[in-house]
């Protein structure tokens, strides 16, 4: 199995804003804990917060996780003027498989479109990088044009645009997501959708007209398993969230690639985690979290 999404963290290292009125998973997150319980072959771990330091540290502590964690996508300033010096200048730096900003929290709808964004974003298609596109539906219409202005970019839809579950809307997220997937350079992780559900009573059925809808419109080979393991942990385990997108991935796809969830061979995600393509029904998160 590779999980193409999850977090480590320690409130006691930095301060994480997103983590306020979190209680039940403001505490620190690390390797170990991961390894209790995840049975993951390769993960890809995913930055918390804008900042430079933090993404160091994932980067050494995936350098120093005997390979289980296979890659790291951090933050870097788009808009700086060195930035192409920037992503060079981890140490590490083959762990660093892509980069990620909690765009969802702009107020700028149009922010992935400026010309400071867009000239850092084609550094980053540049240095071999993949972008991870964490966006709120009002910025749908934004990542859409961003894959039609840098076509070789290797975009991301972080937790399938987290559809609204809870209330059951369904038709203009679907709309909005089937309009991304028209466009060949955008992959799509199926995950957070236990935190996008109602946290207390959701089922597997309330997922399944979502995660049947990203299947349909990526195709496997577009799309990829994530658990946003620690955050699923406000509504699941992380054993629910394999289970239920194994549950899901046989009622779209297959019993084999249910039994095998493979992370797909993903932008970012490099050769040595062996990703197969895949796919999975995971979950996701409501709040303004890490993602």
């Amino acid at each position: 199995m590779i999980d193409a999404h999850h977090h480590l963290w320690d409130p006691a290292r930095r301060d994480y804003p997103w983590l306020a009125g979190l209680d039940p998973i403001r505490r620190p997150y690390t390797v170990d804990d991961l390894r209790r319980v995840s049975a993951a072959d390769a993960t890809v771990l995913v930055q918390t917060v804008s900042s430079a330091r933090e993404t160091q540290e994932l980067v050494d502590t995936a350098a120093a996780s005997g390979g289980l964690i296979a890659g790291v996508v951090g933050w870097a300033d788009l808009a700086a003027p060195d930035i192409a010096d920037r992503l060079a200048a981890p140490r590490h730096r083959e762990l660093l498989v892509g980069l990620r900003h909690q765009v969802e929290n702009e107020p700028d709808a149009g922010w992935l479109l400026r010309p400071d964004v867009l000239r850092g974003l084609s550094a980053v298609t540049g240095a071999g990088l993949a972008y991870d596109l964490l966006v709120n539906p009002a910025q749908y219409a934004s990542a859409a044009e961003l894959a039609d202005r840098l076509p070789d970019a290797r975009l991301v839809l972080d937790h399938a645009g987290k559809p609204p579950i809870a209330t059951g809307e369904l038709d203009d997220w679907a709309g909005a997501i089937t309009e991304i997937a028209r466009r060949p350079n955008v992959f799509c992780k199926l995950s957070g959708f236990v935190t996008e559900a109602d946290r207390t009573w959701w089922r597997v059925r309330d997922l399944a007209p979502y995660a049947d809808h990203v299947l349909a419109v990526f195709g496997p080979e577009r799309v990829m398993f994530g658990s946003d393991w620690p955050v699923c942990e406000l509504a699941a385990t992380y054993g629910e969230v394999v289970d239920a997108a194994r549950t899901l991935t046989r009622r779209a796809v297959g019993t084999r690639a249910a039994r095998d969830l493979r992370g797909h061979r993903a932008p970012g995600v490099p050769p040595a985690a062996r990703l197969a393509p895949t796919r999975p029904g995971a979950r996701q998160s409501d709040h303004r979290s890490a993602g």
